[in-house]
């Protein structure tokens, strides 16, 4: 009898598909990828057409020598690593390291483990998809060439061992933009004005917004137009001009990609980036359910595209008419109608059992295991099933040249919110008088509730939202989004505090030098445009080394003139007045992974080292002491009094020197303006020179 070898990249696979197949079939893992670039060098001859040199990666030889005899007792083998140009590239190099004979290696591909999924992938065995190699080589030595180049200029520049990432480096970038807008972002004064009507033989009020003229709506920007359209409203009579009724329907939600599972896990459970495509990956690779054994519950999780398998659809929908009732499967298709090009090679993220329900599999998974299936369940049941529909009443309520406004709306038909509601979706307004309102309905003004408001600056970024961010900009790709957030906080360029993420001084420099020598490197369309390139690679459209050799002469001119520039500014340890306490001598500044901190000179020998407390030059408005640059302990900047604890004044802004002429508080620097610190204040003023 024939013997036949499957080889996956991870050792978890073996064990789900060992299950789906007979004795003629042994399953082994490469435990990813075997051969790479070396990690010594850059590993790309420039002279010699930018070949790259592939290594075998440190600690693969055994696994490499147990596969080598396995292979020799097949018959065939069939390749199945990941469906992705990633997995492509792990077994094109698989095959060079086994030295695989073409006659007798398949390459096979599932989008989910399971039984009926993998017994079709060896009906369907094909040869190694080379443009999808390609476009992996591309992106892989691209992203060499950046590090491998420009890292070393980071190290030289800022003394430590930072680095650059094509991705990371426009990622940080984007956050850096965002930290200067908040910074830069000056509060507006408005004010909210609602009526509390009374209506004849209810007992229960009605709120009512104030809307502005028959004409436009009205903003009220000040304190005096509040009291003026107060004064002018105090004694009119209060009459309904209009009663609309409507119905407003919202559309089922689409089923997961990578992106929308990764942001949706960010809002609904908490999850970092990493920490969902983790759990996602155990999901796919195969749960243990009792009485089933090892299946792979979700289909595979790296992926951009809305499609679902017609199979998938059909039992979704049979389930949902099963279950809900007929009235709550959806009729039409619910494909995603877009112009951007996706990689649509496998599906959107779906279980890969509709009946295999969250409860039935409860006792099978670990508690974030079956928050994340759920979510991921919810989410594909819900986008097989009916819009919402909600009826809607908006009234429209006059007060001499004023006019109010009253928004209402109930659920007539719950479609698919009887399964899934998104984490950030808002409560519908519901108000049980407004249904029954006539235009002859006596109205009296019982009182009036007015608040003011100050205009907030732009979120600062979250893993979800940077994703999203990074999803619309057309940067990275589904499998980049969790590593490269993760090493930039690894880095310590951000740091995160609750969800938020916030730019570190270290960031800060980095980000600098970056938009200073490499200005192409950190900008966002080109960033954006190589990844078209680098699909157009894998439609076999471009060739792969086409794409390097246009990239390649412009990096190394650019790193040639940082080179020479960044010589005359060089950063020198700069010596202080702080004297060691240790040996007397006086302490220079560093930068280590969190910043600027002090140090003696005379290390090894001396090691003493202390934060740095950079001064700005501006007194205390607490104490009179001076200001200091502070860092949190993640390493996000803040102004402090050198006195703490025993004076607590702190801001995010830098403060001023200079009082506010209206009302005598400090003032902080906001991009080219002074603004005072108190919102209720609201003075600005431009920045003048010497300020």
């Amino acid at each position: 009898m024939a013997h036949y070898l499957v080889i996956v990249e991870s050792p978890a696979k073996v064990k789900t598909i060992k299950k789906f197949l007979g004795n003629n079939y042994t399953v082994a893992a490469s435990n990813g990828h075997v051969r790479d670039l070396p990690k010594s060098q850059m590993g790309i001859d420039v002279e010699n057409d930018y070949d790259p040199k592939y290594i075998t990666i440190r600690g693969k030889g055994d696994i490499l020598a147990g596969l080598r005899k396995e292979v020799k007792k097949a018959d065939k083998v069939y390749l199945a690593t990941d469906p992705d140009r990633e997995g492509e590239a792990i077994s094109w190099h698989l095959s060079s390291a086994l030295k695989l004979d073409e006659k007798k290696m398949r390459r096979i591909t599932f989008n989910e483990i399971t039984k009926n999924a993998v017994k079709s992938a060896l009906k369907a065995p094909r040869d190694i998809n080379m443009d999808l190699v390609d476009a992996q080589q591309a992106r892989r030595i691209l992203d060499r060439m950046v590090g491998y180049r420009i890292s070393p200029l980071l190290w030289a520049k800022v003394k430590r061992g930072l680095s650059a990432g094509r991705v990371q480096s426009v990622a940080l970038r984007i956050i850096a933009d965002r930290e200067a807008e908040i910074d830069a972002f000056i509060p507006k004064e408005y004010w909210s004005l609602d009526a509390i009507l009374r209506v004849k033989g209810e007992k229960r009020p009605l709120t009512a917004k104030f809307y502005g003229t028959e004409k436009q709506k009205m903003e009220i920007r000040s304190r005096e137009e509040l009291d003026q359209i107060l004064k002018e409203v105090e004694e009119e009579q209060y009459h309904i001009i209009d009663i609309k009724k409507g119905e407003r329907v919202r559309k089922s939600p689409l089923p997961f990609t990578t992106s929308t599972l990764q942001q949706e896990a960010a809002k609904a459970l908490n999850f970092g980036t990493q920490k969902t495509m983790r759990i996602a990956q155990q999901l796919y690779e195969g749960i243990d359910i009792k009485g089933n054994g090892t299946v792979g519950v979700i289909t595979y999780l790296r992926t951009d595209s809305t499609r679902i398998s017609d199979e998938a659809d059909a039992a979704a929908r049979e389930y949902i008419a099963r279950t809900y009732g007929e009235e709550y499967a959806a009729s039409g298709s619910t494909a995603k109608q877009t112009e951007k090009k996706i990689q649509d090679a496998h599906e959107a993220i779906r279980p890969s059992d509709i009946t295999r329900t969250p409860a039935a599999l409860k006792d099978s998974l670990s508690r974030d295991q079956f928050r994340l299936y759920q979510l991921i369940w919810k989410r594909f049941t819900a986008s097989r099933m009916q819009p919402a529909r909600f009826e809607t009443t908006s009234v429209r309520i006059g007060a001499g040249k004023y006019v109010f406004t009253i928004s209402a709306s109930r659920v007539a038909f719950e479609g698919f919110r009887s399964v899934y509601m998104e984490a950030d979706e808002e409560k519908e307004e519901s108000n049980v008088l407004v249904g029954g309102l006539q235009k002859d309905s006596e109205l009296t003004r019982q009182d009036f509730e007015t608040k003011q408001h100050f205009t907030q600056p732009p979120a600062h970024y979250t893993e979800a939202t940077l994703v999203k961010a990074l999803e619309e900009q057309g940067i990275g790709r589904p499998s980049t989004y969790a590593p490269t957030i993760s090493t930039i906080l690894g880095r310590r360029y951000i740091t995160k505090e609750g969800k938020n993420l916030y730019l570190t001084e270290i960031g800060e420099v980095v980000n600098n030098i970056m938009k200073q020598s490499f200005p192409s490197i950190v900008d966002i369309h080109f960033t954006a445009n190589m990844e078209g390139l680098l699909d157009m690679v894998e439609e076999g459209r471009v060739p792969w080394k086409e794409v390097i050799r246009n990239f390649y002469p412009d990096l190394d001119e650019a790193v040639q003139v940082a080179e020479k520039e960044q010589e005359s500014v060089t950063i020198e340890d700069e010596v202080t007045d702080v004297v060691c306490e240790e040996c007397g001598r006086n302490m220079v500044i560093k930068y280590g992974p969190h910043g600027r901190f002090l140090a003696c000179p005379g290390f090894p020998d001396c090691r003493n080292t202390k934060p740095y407390l950079e001064k700005i030059g501006v007194p205390c408005p607490v104490c009179g002491k001076e200001i200091v640059i502070r860092k949190t302990k993640k390493g996000r900047k803040y102004y402090g009094c050198e006195d703490n604890p025993e004076c607590d004044f702190m801001s995010w802004q830098k403060p001023s020197a200079e009082k506010c002429p209206e009302c005598g508080g400090y003032m902080v620097e906001k991009g080219n303006k002074l603004v005072c610190a108190d919102e209720k204040c609201g003075y600005v003023r431009n920045k003048k020179q010497g300020d």
